[in-house]
């Protein structure tokens, strides 16, 4: 029990500021610039070590339950969080297009930004990587189907019709996850997975220790301390930068990186062992879970509320998005990677931080 409570200090320290700060928020938030600034870099520090222990006990769970298991309570409990932010932040922000803007963004991180890097890192490691690519081709068939009915489809759709098509394509997003579920964990399973002992490869020397029963529920009292901290720290944020001239897309994108950090971390490091696998799984899977979980949920929310919201992405972030899909659909038909393809979906992630610098 004490090695236990030792190895989960950053846990419990994340804990033991979320009960100080969330009573004291709006003293916080009212004591100036300044002092929200300490607030949201405290919180950020403690955000990243509780991720340090949420990617951990992943790869824990990945080694004992094998993928994609492993990969799809990671980006499971990631995307939970992403809803449950979204949700809170949509009851004090009326913006229209938050939700578009925040599904927009977690694509092109987890698809360009985690994809990108680990390709790279991985390829000039290694040369080449392997994975198995069914995985690849059935992620990116199914990403473009649901971002062209959630996202791009609705810039047609008469504004009177709106309701309508929302639970169209809610029961479209909710069809498609549970065929997805099934494949993923049934008969199809195998697209999602590699054997590299089969193939001699992906062996770093490394053990995972811990009970599933353990990691499991360590991992999710971890998703929901970032989460609960990344709120107070986004709005912190917005406070200390009120009035700074930074884009306000900034503070959404940090929160956004932040949410997605535990994926960061274990994709790189499954990179690093020569496992491409998991790391396809982690940024395809996540990409895929945040547009057909999110959307259902904030079209659920909209209609509830009989407030309409704008799905439909603007031009310049629906090229972006079908340029995304198409190099990665060029990039993941043949079963390996190497750097020159991670350095072209990172070279979109770097094109998509540059136009949200630019405000556009």
């Amino acid at each position: 029990m004490l090695r236990l409570l030792k190895d989960e200090k950053f846990l419990l320290l994340a804990a033991l500021l979320a009960l100080v700060v969330y009573p004291l928020e709006h003293s916080l938030l009212e004591g100036g610039k300044t002092l929200a600034g300490v607030v949201a870099v405290v919180l950020l520090a403690s955000i990243v070590s509780v991720s340090l222990r949420v990617a951990h006990h992943a790869e824990i769970l990945a080694e004992k339950v094998g993928e994609p298991y492993g990969t799809m309570i990671l980006t499971l409990a990631a995307v939970l969080v992403e809803v449950v932010i979204l949700a809170i932040m949509m009851g004090h922000n009326h913006s229209p297009t938050l939700a578009r803007d925040t599904i927009y963004a977690a694509v092109m991180l987890d698809m360009n930004g985690i994809l990108g890097l680990a390709a790279l890192l991985g390829g000039l490691k290694y040369g080449e990587q392997s994975y198995n690519d069914d995985s690849g081709k059935t992620y990116v068939t199914m990403i473009l189907t649901a971002v062209g009915v959630s996202m791009v489809v609705p810039e047609l759709i008469p504004a009177a019709q709106w309701k309508l098509y929302s639970f169209f394509t809610i029961g479209c997003m909710v069809m498609l996850y549970a065929l997805f579920l099934r494949m993923q964990t049934g008969q199809h399973s195998y697209f999602f997975s590699y054997n590299y002992a089969a193939h001699g490869e992906g062996h770093d020397g490394h053990e995972a220790h811990g009970s599933v029963r353990q990691s499991m529920g360590l991992l999710v009292v971890g998703v929901v301390l970032i989460g609960a901290l990344a709120e107070v720290m986004s709005k912190a944020l917005d406070v200390s930068l009120e009035g700074s001239g930074v884009p306000p897309i900034v503070p959404a994108l940090l929160v956004a990186a932040i949410s997605a950090s535990p994926e960061i971390l274990t994709a790189l490091r499954a990179a690093l062992a020569n496992r491409m696998q998991p790391v396809v799984n982690i940024a395809l899977g996540a990409s895929l879970s945040t547009v057909i979980l999110t959307v259902p949920v904030i079209e659920a929310l909209a209609l509830f509320r009989d407030q309409p919201i704008q799905m439909a992405m603007t031009p310049l972030q629906t090229g972006m998005m079908f340029i995304t899909l198409i190099v990665a659909g060029l990039n993941l038909h043949d079963g390996k990677t190497n750097a020159i393809e991670g350095m072209t979906h990172f070279v979109l992630f770097a094109t998509f931080l540059m136009l949200s610098l630019m405000g556009l």
